[in-house]
């Protein structure tokens, strides 16, 4: 995500180095490369040059501070007009209807379907309400089902009428079953449409007339770029809708659609869509993207997620493990499924300041656990609870097991001791002091 963008903007700070002011003849050039990322990244013609004509206007005549360079100035006055671009400030949902109507709008297969599952998902765990998913897509093939199946998976309702070809209805219908069943949130999936189509167009408008929902998401597949854009202020003329959701962000996607539509239809993005399972959701900050597409990463978006991962109960119980000497294969297998389920791995490595960076052009695989699993589960109970009876005999057997080789296992069983010592040091206080004592000692830590 971002990466071309990322790297070609990079290359346009690099420009101003050795100089101790930001003038107009060396912001110049600059400017010129960053007007030529935006445009690369399919960003609209005429918002890339408002955006960098804002940037010169700021950055030329700065004195550049002893203690950072004009590059790092630069970086700073870049990412605040990149967060003003998208936006700003972040834009919630807004639930305060009794119940809250939310209609789904945009393109045949822009993701509504999909994205409908995860917003309920989302409003059921982190917003403690109780969704209603509705089936107003009556024209693409096994789109109920679809529904109704990520319904089951999320153990969310959902509503629906076979038998009816008239949208109206069945959304009416849905609001008062909503009412007698306590649900306090109604998510209406309504079928992908082209904004050139007046029949489906007039559909969604008397729909939009007869319900009168709080909010209208307008989703829209990220990877289209400029294409998103104009769809969007298409839709946004007839519906007036109120948020923009970016599916697809996870693919290979210039950023286009990001850094364009809240300027051409002057509605927030509010959520962005980062994958195929249903927790694969994340409500839009625009500063933290920005962040990311400047190479700063976005450790809060890290640790908001691990949070959502930890279990206070379950890691006062590894904490006494930990102190015991007990931390073993099981807990280790505890700590990764921990980290699966925060996400995307290169999307998460790519929250780290600088290791994206770091490992731009690195493969890395979602499946890069499974080895790491088929060596554990290729263990006995007993092996697992007790990693001291690993013999050689063992590891040979664990090795075809796994379908892996002994010098894998042997790989495995290292870093697990390692990050067994480590916990095991981190939980001692006295070996703690001890070397931090060790740290002061080395050249330059003393002042720290």
């Amino acid at each position: 995500m971002f990466d071309s963008l990322s790297e070609k903007l990079e290359r346009a700070f690099k420009v101003l180095k050795g100089h101790g002011k930001i003038s107009e003849i060396n912001v110049s050039e600059t400017v010129k490369e960053i007007r030529k990322a935006l445009l690369d990244a399919d960003v609209n013609y005429k918002v890339a040059k408002q955006f960098t004509d804002t940037v010169k206007e700021k950055a030329i005549g700065q004195n550049v501070l002893t203690t950072i360079s004009p590059g790092q100035l630069m970086v700073k006055i870049t990412q605040e007009e990149l967060t003003n671009l998208m936006g700003g400030a972040t834009s919630e949902i807004e639930l305060g209807g009794n119940p809250t109507i939310i209609l789904m709008s945009g393109l045949q297969g822009s993701g509504k379907t999909t994205f409908s599952g995860k917003l309920a998902n989302h409003i059921k765990n982190k917003r403690g309400k109780k969704p209603l998913l509705v089936a107003c897509d009556l024209y693409r093939p096994a789109a109920i089902d679809q529904l109704h199946v990520l319904g089951e998976q999320i153990g969310v309702d959902v509503f629906s009428d076979r038998e009816s070809k008239d949208v109206i209805s069945i959304a009416k219908n849905a609001i008062e079953q909503a009412k007698i069943n306590g649900n306090s949130v109604i998510i209406i999936d309504t079928a992908g449409r082209l904004a050139v189509d007046e029949e489906m167009m007039n559909e969604i408008e008397g729909l939009k007339k007869a319900i009168q929902p709080q909010e209208i998401l307008f989703v829209v597949d990220s990877m289209t770029g400029q294409d998103a854009v104009n769809t969007a202020k298409a839709f946004n003329d007839r519906l007036d809708f109120t948020g923009v959701v970016l599916t697809k962000l996870d693919g290979d996607t210039r950023g286009g659609a990001a850094l364009s539509i809240k300027s051409i239809v002057n509605k927030p993005i509010k959520f962005v869509g980062t994958g195929e399972k249903m927790d694969a959701l994340d409500v839009f900050h625009p500063n933290r993207m920005a962040d990311r597409i400047l190479g700063m990463g976005d450790v809060v978006t890290l640790v908001e997620r691990a949070q959502e991962q930890f279990n206070e109960e379950e890691a006062k119980k590894l904490s006494k493990k930990i102190a015991k000497n007990q931390f073993d294969f099981n807990d280790f297998l505890a700590q990764l499924n921990q980290i699966k389920k925060m996400g995307n791995i290169k999307d998460l490595v790519g929250m780290i300041p600088g290791v994206g960076k770091a490992l731009k052009g690195v493969d890395i695989n979602d499946d890069a656990f499974k080895g790491i699993e088929a060596i554990i589960f290729s263990m006995t109970p007993k092996e697992r609870e007790n990693p001291d009876l690993l013999n050689g005999k063992r590891r040979d057997r664990i090795a075809k097991g796994s379908g892996t080789n002994v010098q894998e296992v042997n790989k495995l069983i290292k870093q697990f001791e390692d990050t067994r010592k480590m916990m095991r040091m981190m939980g001692d206080k006295k070996q703690m002091a001890k070397m931090m004592q060790q740290m002061k000692g080395m050249p330059g830590m003393g002042k720290m």
